[in-house]
């Protein structure tokens, strides 16, 4: 009984595009903005408001507008499309498959006492390993024998693990002696053995040039579960331990604080590991805020519930310079298809405790399932190492399930920060260039009164390859979520190195949807 009723006022627009790169636009708004004008937003004089709009070049459009009678801007907008790489990926070409001379025509090639060597493995080590360092790859452990071999390998540098399988056969086509027919090759993340990929020499020799190799190649080649141990295997000195560093900018940024949308603060974030054994590592990282408003904020937190982020503003004031985490790990394999991690320390900006996750992934499978458990406190304000009295037992079981054509989906149901119960689910598109979207949302047992702002918790999350920038082959992302100002109802703890999105990328349905760059 209220849909068009009432008192009414005109409005109406028109745009004229003058040519190809020049648009006009006028305006006729019978919008009064008396709660603007109030509040002193904004100085109202004329119902008519002036537009243009000029695209300067592919990727920059440029504007101004006078509006209200008393308001002048300008704009720039700077447009990407996901589509076309700021900088076209440039791979440089894989070396050609080395043929074996047949078995006629050199019958002491295919000899087999090579074998029977106890230095073999490891000469043939220490060639394979300059031969995969220069295709972006490293050894982690080799086994050999007069037929056979597994390659157990890390991916220092494609987006892609299709790549990397393709160019470690070719590796082994051109190191190993001929006699060795079978290829077996695992990716390794993070000290997990994921996947099984089994190749016949012969195979990769005959289909290379091939008008549909790939297809062709995918047909005959094998998938499975990798051991958690290579039996006889040998690795290279340098396996462990492994330490690494990074010094770099930081952005946190802020949204839709009804005070001011856009917050953010920003400065330096250094971080180091240290990989002491298989599977363990030591790692941290320190955060010095330089510039930043959103400490700035008035807004205090009015939440009924456990305040588990409706703090988050106390966090920022604290201290410009704090540790962001510092944790000790250990993952492992129980099982062909199972996975596991322990963590403990200071996981995240709020939270210190221990996590513990076991994930159930066959390789050929879509569907996942995992349970995670954790027992964590507050962490103090000021970013050091105290903590405060709030604990709480937190945990979920959760379900993946990759429905094809780059669509993900996930469920997670259990107890959250603030005690609460309920479920999030999540759906992400990822995209064979690497770029990634998706949404989520939270319901829990929590009423939307006792939530607040938002009703529940929801947001989007983008993840874009920095290879799209850069041009060059890498492996690392920039992530960002987009979501209202957090509340305490439906609040996750942040643990590093959960498992799925580790292991999920180098097993058969990740390969399988875009194997035809096995060949590039």
């Amino acid at each position: 009984d209220t849909w068009f009723r009432g008192k009414a006022s005109p409005f109406a627009g028109i745009e004229w595009q003058v040519n190809d790169r020049l648009g006009l636009k006028l305006e006729y708004s019978s919008d009064t903005y008396d709660r603007e004008v109030r509040q002193g937003v904004l100085e109202r004089k004329s119902n008519v408001n002036f537009g243009a709009e000029y695209q300067y070049s592919e990727r920059v459009r440029l504007g101004a507008y006078y509006l209200y009678g008393s308001e002048f801007g300008i704009n720039a907008q700077i447009q990407l499309n996901p589509r076309r790489a700021l900088n076209p990926l440039r791979i440089s070409a894989p070396r050609a498959v080395v043929v074996r001379p047949t078995r006629k025509a050199n019958p002491e090639a295919w000899r087999t006492d090579w074998a029977q060597s106890a230095s073999a493995p490891t000469q043939l080590r220490d060639l394979l390993m300059p031969e995969l360092q220069n295709q972006g790859l490293k050894l982690y452990a080799l086994s050999v024998t007069a037929s056979s071999a597994e390659l157990r390998f890390i991916n220092q540098r494609y987006q892609s693990d299709s790549i990397a399988v393709g160019r470690a056969a070719r590796s082994l086509a051109r190191i190993l002696p001929p006699s060795v027919e079978t290829f077996k090759l695992v990716i390794v993340q993070n000290d997990l053995p994921v996947s099984l990929v089994t190749i016949r020499r012969s195979d990769l020799e005959a289909l290379e040039f091939q008008p549909d190799a790939a297809d062709a190649l995918f047909a005959v080649t094998g998938f499975g579960d990798a051991t958690p141990q290579l039996v006889g295997e040998v690795r290279p000195e340098d396996a462990t331990p492994k330490f690494s560093y990074s010094i770099g900018p930081y952005v946190d940024p802020s949204y839709f604080d009804p005070d001011k949308p856009v917050r953010a603060d920003a400065g330096i974030r250094a971080a180091a590991s240290y990989k002491f054994a298989p599977g363990w590592k030591l790692a941290g990282s320190i955060k010095h805020r330089l510039i930043g408003n959103i400490g700035d904020s008035t807004r205090t937190s009015n939440s009924v519930l456990p305040r588990v982020r409706t703090n988050g503003l106390l966090y920022s004031q604290g201290s410009t310079t704090r540790l962001s985490q510092l944790y000790l790990s250990k993952q492992w394999k129980p099982g062909n298809s199972t996975y596991a991690r322990v963590t403990a320390g200071y996981l995240e900006q709020m939270f210190a405790g221990v996590s513990g996750e076991l994930l159930w992934k066959p390789s050929a499978s879509r569907l996942a399932l995992g349970v995670e458990a954790n027992y964590v406190k507050q962490r103090d304000f000021d970013g050091a190492f105290g903590l405060l009295d709030y604990t709480v037992a937190t945990g979920h079981v959760s379900a993946y399930y990759e429905f094809g054509n780059g669509y993900h989906g996930q469920l997670d149901v259990g107890r959250y920060l603030a005690g609460d119960i309920g479920g999030t689910v999540t759906l992400t598109r990822e995209f064979r260039n690497g770029w990634a979207v998706g949404g989520f949302f939270t319901l829990t047992d929590v009423s939307s009164a006792d939530f607040g702002e938002g009703s529940f918790d929801k947001g989007i999350n983008l993840t874009i390859p920095v290879n799209w920038f850069l041009g060059k082959p890498t492996q690392r992302t920039i992530s960002t979520t987009i979501r209202p100002i957090q509340r305490d109802g439906g609040a996750r703890l942040i643990v590093p190195g959960r498992l799925y999105e580790q292991v999920r990328g180098a097993q058969k349905k990740a390969l399988s949807s875009d194997w035809a760059r096995v060949w590039e």
